[in-house]
């Protein structure tokens, strides 16, 4: 869960040497080596790609960038204008798969290599919005108002995620991520529409191009609704927000079905026996399946290096 970041010396400073945030995304050497620095520092068992889920709706023919301070932008945004005026620049991805390969190849062999996407729905909610936002309301509106056109939308980004996550694959990841940030905003119904069933589709369609490669199913918020998407998208495992019970959710969930989560990233800011008290407690959920130690949600700037260190030997019984 972004394992690189602000929260690393290295990761700034090299960030001061290569301007903005895309920029950076899009430098297959820098972009590389913030892949890499988690790695050195603290040994974890997978390296997680550094890029962005809005390179897909830019690879769509949207203009991306970022405010300083404020985050992403897009236009033209969806809500005024028709995805058939977009021009399709899918070239703009290749630097993402030259990463992949700098990785793959740097890689220590025992270090398991994860690449990832946006889903459909969360990519849908800034190409319609030009922006992000709290309650996604434009791209809900649009959801309801003119199911067509978001459904086009939609299976846009699906058609787009697959090649991505393909690309990817053949450059070198050894297991993909979805990412539904925004999945938690939905009615029971609409995420049956517009989380579980494009999810489904890009794994169905990927499964057939890749049928050995794992994907984890990451839809934040999801709540109650998790057990059904973990049956219903195919995933291979599931990712879990902090907001899940462990407890509940190893009971919930399908039996020996893979899971990864779920420490508060604020539990890891804190450190000390708040930090331990809420590993053991992961630890101690999912003993019984398979469990990918990980935070609920990404590591947060303020972060101390220390603590993250303290949190690998304690999960590894150190």
């Amino acid at each position: 869960m972004r394992q690189a970041g602000r929260y690393l010396p290295e990761y700034r400073a090299l960030r001061e040497t290569r301007g903005g945030f895309l920029e950076l995304c899009y430098d297959p050497e820098a972009a590389a080596e913030v892949t890499l620095q988690p790695i050195r520092r603290f040994g974890f068992d997978g390296a997680i790609l550094f890029s962005d889920i809005l390179v897909v709706p830019h690879a769509l023919g949207q203009v991306l960038w970022f405010e300083a301070g404020e985050g992403p932008r897009l236009a033209p945004p969806l809500v005024d204008s028709s995805l058939a005026a977009l021009e399709a620049a899918p070239e703009r991805l290749e630097p993402v798969y030259a990463t992949v390969a700098r990785v793959a190849a740097a890689l220590p062999e025992a270090t398991t290599f994860l690449g990832f996407a946006g889903s459909p729905w969360t990519v849908a909610t800034y190409m319609v919005a030009g922006q992000g936002s709290k309650d996604q309301a434009a791209a809900r509106r649009m959801a309801f108002g003119d199911p067509v056109a978001f459904a086009a939308i939609v299976d846009a980004i699906t058609d787009v995620t697959i090649t991505y996550l393909s690309c990817q694959i053949e450059n070198g990841v050894e297991a993909v991520q979805l990412f539904d940030s925004w999945a938690g905003s939905l009615s029971p119904a609409q995420f049956e529409r517009w989380v579980i069933a494009p999810n489904a589709e890009i794994v169905r369609r990927l499964k057939a191009l890749h049928p050995s490669t794992p994907v984890i199913g990451f839809p934040k918020g999801a709540g109650g609704k998790l057990a059904a998407y973990a049956r219903e998208t195919g995933v291979d495992a599931i990712g879990l927000d902090e907001t899940v019970d462990p407890a509940w959710a190893d009971a919930a969930l399908p039996e020996n079905l893979p899971v990864q989560g779920n420490l508060d990233p604020l539990a890891l800011v804190a450190g000390g026996d708040a930090l331990d008290a809420a590993t053991d407690r992961i630890l101690a959920a999912f003993a019984s399946r398979p469990h990918i130690f990980n935070l609920g949600h990404g590591i947060v700037p303020d972060t101390a290096v220390a603590h993250v260190e303290h949190l690998v030997r304690r999960v590894r019984g150190g």
